[in-house]
């Protein structure tokens, strides 16, 4: 027997979530199938390590891109905190760093001089002020309509700022604006942050990368979502949950064909979340009037493939999708305290309560490219740190927060997934986790190894997860947390505007199936855009019926 819903949604990350939300909120009957038992995607927090009484944000970590219109359209009660300081990079080849405080521009200004980066420090200034006037121009388009090239250039109205920082590769505008070699690194990851690129990309893909890095919010500002990442996939089910959709765990969808009709098979989900509706063993068939899909395109290609065999016997018709490359090993660390830096004029709150830089000067950002696409794991591999706690320490049980202790959490550029196959993979983990622990301690005045807390196990806090890994956890294509090579915030002049899908910029090219997750345009990071988006694109097609 196949059910029917007007709108089925496969995958029950934040983005399907909040597609669910406002489709149900209009009245429509929307069912939501997540193979996991866990609803939130990369979107959740996890107890990583047994026994101890820590939730990890555990694959997405801060929040930037999410529009203030979906928490209020929404009703959502997320609480976003704002960490007072920007970044703190030390310098790998000599004394100090680069300490950027928010609050203190004085303090900063003070920071670069100390490098000898005085004039630096005037052209840090007017950089992000133009960035700045690109994040007020675009991010209030991001919930409507795609605009055309032309009509985003004119909506920033400032030619040079356009030129430099979307025609012509970042890298190369970046490196002609400052002159100090750290200064130009720490402004160049943010076109670097799950996306391999040299310093000169041609393909302007990091600049693709650094824009979404520097619009969020309208101000380019990356919170700490107050109780976790699953705080925020938490309340986005809430609201769907209100409205009266159906969000059912352990569900796996095994095939979808061209007519809408989707194949559940029940009871093959992991791990476990109160909330979700859990059916019971076997196989269900659902026709929708309309399917968003929030996975990748390589993953709905696998699921058409397998409708195609099931409907008509043969292959499907389906145009293949273009590789997916992730480029990052993400680790999760418990420790005791904070560790002692080598600057010990720096109190160690202040380095670590922002991003703090390790090995991301602008040359070692190329050397390590460059190592990469190779074959060989960079040596020192550049990363970064996120301490979730000094800012939300809610997150840690009473004893924890107590004790003193914090946590860590590194993401490591320039790993791409071509280093790592299925045989290798474990090997590889351990390897990485070897090259992110040396590169950390090569800036710090002790160890970070003998700062890790132990679980129930006596295992130490420490948890990595590699481009494969991320795969076969959450199916993202080559470990790629974008689902694929990002897209502009725009349509090319040339762009066909004849559907709601074409302009809400979440077709598939099939009538009535559309992403509404990473893989639409303008998706990507915690944003819940593409399940707005999506749900749009519906609620225009329905109007029209």
């Amino acid at each position: 027997m196949t059910e029917r819903r007007d709108v089925v949604i496969i995958g029950g990350g934040h983005n399907g979530l909040a597609a669910a939300a406002y489709l149900a909120r209009a009245g429509l009957d929307v069912e939501v199938l997540e193979r996991l038992d866990v609803l939130g995607g990369a979107a959740v927090s996890a107890q990583a390590f047994p026994g101890v009484d820590a939730r990890l944000s555990r694959y997405s970590y801060l929040v930037s891109l999410l529009p203030q219109k979906v928490i209020d359209d929404l009703g959502l009660s997320i609480a976003l905190a704002p960490r007072r300081y920007s970044s703190y990079t030390p310098n790998p080849h000599g004394a100090g760093g680069l300490l950027v405080d928010d609050h203190d521009p004085e303090a900063t200004a003070a920071s670069f001089a100390s490098l000898g980066a005085v004039a630096d420090a005037e052209a840090w200034q007017r950089f992000y002020a133009g960035t700045g006037r690109l994040a007020r121009a675009l991010f209030p388009t991001v919930t409507d309509p795609l605009l055309t090239r032309s009509e985003a250039r004119a909506a920033v109205g400032d030619d040079a700022l356009w030129d430099a920082l979307i025609e012509r590769p970042v890298g190369t505008t970046i490196a002609d604006t400052f002159a100090d070699d750290l200064v130009r690194g720490v402004v160049y990851t943010d076109a670097l942050i799950g996306t391999f690129a040299p310093n000169d990309d041609a393909s302007l893909l990091a600049n693709r990368c650094f824009l979404y890095h520097v619009i969020g919010g309208g101000t380019g500002a990356w919170n700490v979502p107050v109780g976790g990442m699953g705080a925020v996939s938490g309340e986005l089910a809430r609201a769907a949950r209100l409205a009266g959709a159906r969000l059912t765990t352990g569900a796996e969808v095994v095939a979808l064909d061209g007519d809408r009709v989707v194949t559940v098979r029940q009871g093959h989900g992991r791990g476990g979340e109160r909330g979700g509706e859990r059916s019971a063993d076997g196989e269900r068939r659902i026709a929708a009037d309309q399917v968003l899909v929030n996975c990748s395109p390589a993953e709905l290609a696998r699921l058409l493939a397998a409708g195609s065999r099931d409907s008509a016997g043969g292959a499907s018709e389906g145009a293949a999708s273009p590789a997916a490359e992730g480029s990052q090993v993400k680790v999760n660390l418990l420790l005791s305290r904070l560790p002692r830096l080598r600057d010990a004029a720096l109190a160690p709150a202040a380095a670590f309560g922002g991003t703090f830089h390790i090995n991301e000067t602008f040359r070692q950002l190329q050397s390590a490219y460059d190592a990469a696409a190779s074959g060989r794991v960079p040596e020192p591999i550049p990363a970064e740190i996120y301490c979730h706690s000094l800012t939300d320490p809610s997150i840690l049980g009473p004893e924890l927060r107590a004790s003193g202790a914090q946590t860590l959490t590194v993401f490591a550029l320039h790993a791409p997934d071509r280093l790592v196959t299925e045989a290798t993979n474990d090997a590889m983990r351990a390897t990485l986790q070897a090259a992110v622990l040396a590169s950390l301690d090569s800036v710090l005045a002790e160890p970070v190894e003998s700062l890790l807390l132990t679980d129930a196990n006596g295992d130490p806090c420490i948890e990595t997860k590699t481009t494969r890994d991320l795969e076969h956890a959450l199916r993202l294509p080559g470990g790629s947390i974008f689902h694929g090579d990002l897209s502009w915030p725009w349509l090319e002049d040339d762009a066909p505007t004849g559907t709601p899908a074409e302009r809400w910029g979440v077709g598939t090219g099939l009538a009535g199936i559309h992403f509404c997750g990473s893989a639409a345009q303008r998706g990507g990071a915690v944003s819940a855009i593409g399940g707005h988006n999506a749900a749009m694109a519906v609620l225009e097609e329905r109007a029209g019926l």
